[in-house]
């Protein structure tokens, strides 16, 4: 079987390299200054449950179909992502989307068939660093994917990821799992963003806890009425992890926001805010998260309008 990886940045590179070690044949799909320092360093991963280092295949251009593509862009490069992999997207591939949130499934969905793109999602904490190696930080690692038609998954499709180890697990409710991450994701984005601080930080104010505990409701809500509630016991583990004291968690947005680069914050918080205005739900602090990212998103493209 046949596994097409697009990039080999912090997720592609990081499952990629555990897919290599699990006997599958993999190819990276990247661009060519990644390809030249792939083959000058090989792939480098350091994990906690073991690290990799070895020669990869690389391509910069796509010839042929694979079996499975998995895809791990960041949002605002999904369009581009699509044409690349096109050509490697045949009659019984199958395209894994590891991308936050929900948008990106209907662009897919689009651009291949419904059918052909399952559900994904992974929760681990890895950075890909100046001189290409990949890092990753604590022990979380979970990749969990499905079909979405109530399909079975492909059984050589299934059986490859499966390979990684227990980390890696089919889920017969993949766009429950989904919308759990999509919730978690949004509050945690929100509240950092918006307040432009640490878990820990937001939670040590006075209200900080209170406001986080009003956004992910609000966030959940917009799950509920899209069909996919939350269940107490998933709700009440990701409130221990926002509201937990002394946290040094950040969302990736806030450290996109903070170094001055792009966001996904349209794909995250935008997304969600328009599913909450066509259920009429009321949802003032999203709002808030929203349009504070908004805000930093047009100077920065006045910044770069400017220096042009």
């Amino acid at each position: 079987m046949r596994i097409l990886i697009l990039g080999a940045g912090a997720i592609g590179g990081y499952f990629g390299a555990r897919l290599i070690e699990a006997g599958a044949d993999v190819t990276f799909l990247v661009r060519p200054a990644r390809a030249a320092l792939l083959a000058e360093h090989g792939l480098r991963v350091f994990a906690t449950r073991g690290d990799f280092a070895g020669p990869v295949r690389t391509i910069v251009d796509v010839d042929s179909s694979y079996d499975l593509v998995l895809l791990s862009c960041k949002a605002y490069d999904l369009d581009s992502a699509i044409a690349s992999i096109r050509p490697a997207v045949g009659a019984a591939t199958r395209v894994l989307p590891l991308l936050n949130g929900l948008r990106h499934l209907d662009a897919l969905d689009a651009a291949f068939g419904a059918g052909k793109v399952l559900g994904g999602l992974c929760h681990i904490s890895v950075t890909l660093e100046a001189d290409g190696a990949i890092r990753q930080f604590g022990t979380l690692e979970r990749l969990t994917f499905g079909s979405r038609d109530g399909e079975p998954v492909p059984v050589a499709v299934d059986a490859a990821l499966r390979a990684i180890g227990p980390q890696a697990a089919g889920s017969a409710d993949v766009l429950g799992a989904m919308w759990d991450k999509f919730v978690f994701i949004a509050t945690l984005a929100g509240a950092t963003c918006l307040m432009r601080g640490s878990v820990g930080e937001i939670v040590a104010t006075a209200e900080g806890t209170a406001l986080v505990r009003r956004l992910h409701a609000e966030c959940a809500q917009v799950a509920a009425r899209s069909g996919h509630p939350l269940a107490a016991e998933a709700a009440e583990a990701a409130l221990a992890i926002l509201t937990a004291e002394r946290s040094p968690l950040k969302s990736s947005m806030l450290r996109d926001l903070e170094r001055g680069a792009r966001s996904e914050g349209e794909h995250i918080l935008g997304d969600l805010r328009r599913r909450a205005e066509g259920f009429g739900l009321d949802t003032p602090l999203l709002a808030a998260a929203l349009t504070h990212v908004r805000v930093y998103e047009a100077g920065r493209a006045a910044a770069q309008a400017g220096a042009a």
